[in-house]
Formats: structure tokens, C-alpha cells, sequence
């Protein structure tokens, strides 16, 4: 009986790939990101609740309404969900049985390329409509200083996902002082704009709403004094990664 760990889940989410959307958040992150907002996920364990596929498949059965009315589904955000791929593989399998859309919410830090955890990726990908992929730097060294893990097998498993036709969308968190340098963004664009299955770019703001979290962990906030961007630093953002969406081979 496959198992996952879980930290919580949101009934109905708008935020987290198309329509109205039930949310699994996993326990367990490899990352470190200075502006993360949910830093109680990062441990391994501690999950909330230990879920078996079959509780959570009953669970979701009653928003199915909610899927059909709104082109809504399931999307698995974390934490870092690429960490429990033998239970997202099961729960797909059979979401994907009822008409489901699936989705995951990843950053992709745990990705590797051995040929056992790429075999278990493919079976994965089977049964996912969507990737929502976070790239928190284009540069790997910067990169790392700002999630301690550098990019290298990130920006691999972007390029793999385009090979194989994998509709993705990418989301940019703008952190003024960290994320926004022209040069970087404009790379980030000339990135995005070299694969082939893209279909939205999304930038997203850095906000402060989950310092909270940090200060109950007790583990220092590093960010207090930067402010988050305003409307014209995320219009000049967009301008300058020049995202063109003509690339995206699935619509």
C-alpha cells in the first residue's frame, strides 16, 4: 500500500495551475530558499497525516463538480512533492482514471539523472497534465547562494521535459536585490524561449507573509529589510525575460 507524507492539503485552491484546484502540500524539501513561505515543509518528517492513496482519492471524489465546472483537477505542491514520486505516480494513476486533471508543483531540487530515478520519473510524467516549475535563478551560483543547491540538474530537467512535449508552466519569484538583475532575466527569457513546451510565465512577487513561520522555527529570517517589488519592477521584469510563448507545442 503506497503511502505519502503530507503537510496539509487546500480544498479549493485558485493559485496552483488551471481552475479551481484541490492542493497537497508534501512534507520534505531539499531546498533552502531565502524568501520561502513555507519552511515548516522542509523537513522530511513530520508530516501532518500519512495518507494512503486510496484515502486521498475518496477525499478528492466530491470536488469533481467543482474540476468539471471550473477546468479545474489536483495539483501536488510541496515541500518538494518529486520526493515522493511512487505515491504521486499512484495517486495519478488513478485521478487519471476518473477524468482528473493532475498537476505538480515542483522546484525539481531533488531531480537526478540515474537511470533508476529517471525511470520512475517517466512513469510519473504518464499520468501528469501540467508541471508548474519554479526557477528561483537562471545563474547557478547564484542559485545556490539563494537556495544552497545549484541549478545544473534543474535546468536538465527542463530541457528533458521539453523533449518530451511535457506542458510546463515556469514561475519566477522576483526578489529585488536577488532575482531582478537585467542580464539574468534576460537569459531566463532566451531560456524559456529555446524550449519547446512553455506554455505561461508567470512572475510572482516576493512577499513576506511567511516570516511568521520562520520566527515559530526559530531559525533566522535573512530577507526583514527587503521590500516587496511594486507593480512597475514586475512590468519591467516581464519586459526584460521577453517571453514570447510562440515555442509552446501544447495548447
Amino acid at each position: 500500500m503506497v503511502k505519502g507524507n503530507l503537510h496539509s492539503v487546500e480544498s479549493l485552491g485558485t493559485l496552483d495551475g488551471p481552475g479551481l484546484r484541490y492542493v497537497l502540500f508534501t512534507q520534505g524539501c531539499l531546498l533552502r530558499c531565502l524568501f520561502c513561505h513555507n519552511p515548516d515543509t522542509w523537513k522530511m518528517r513530520g508530516a501532518s497525516r500519512v495518507v494512503t492513496v486510496e484515502e486521498m482519492v475518496e477525499e478528492i471524489k466530491p470536488y469533481m463538480p467543482y474540476f468539471k465546472a471550473s477546468g479545474g483537477g489536483v495539483t501536488v505542491s510541496g515541500g518538494e512533492p518529486l520526493l515522493q514520486l511512487s505515491f504521486l505516480t499512484a495517486l495519478f494513476k488513478e485521478l487519471k482514471a476518473l477524468g482528473i486533471h493532475t498537476c505538480i508543483d515542483t522546484s525539481a531540487g531533488c531531480v537526478d539523472d540515474s537511470e533508476a530515478y529517471m525511470k520512475e520519473m517517466d512513469d510519473l510524467l504518464k499520468y501528469t497534465d501540467l508541471l508548474l516549475l519554479d526557477i528561483k535563478h537562471i545563474d547557478s551560483e547564484k542559485h545556490t547562494r539563494l537556495t544552497t543547491k545549484p541549478n545544473t540538474q534543474i535546468l536538465k530537467f527542463a530541457e528533458r521535459l521539453s523533449e518530451r512535449g511535457q506542458p510546463i508552466w515556469v514561475r519566477h519569484v522576483l526578489v529585488p536585490g536577488l532575482t531582478d538583475d537585467p542580464e539574468d532575466l534576460a537569459n531566463l527569457g532566451k531560456f524559456l524561449n529555446a524550449l519547446g513546451n512553455v506554455q505561461k510565465f508567470e512572475i510572482l512577487p516576493y512577499h513576506q507573509l511567511g516570516v511568521h513561520k520562520w520566527e515559530a522555527l526559530g531559525v533566522p529570517y535573512k530577507l526583514n529589510d527587503i521590500e516587496p517589488p511594486v507593480e512597475a519592477d514586475v512590468e519591467c521584469a516581464y519586459k526584460l525575460v521577453d517571453f514570447d510563448g510562440k515555442t509552446a507545442s501544447v495548447v
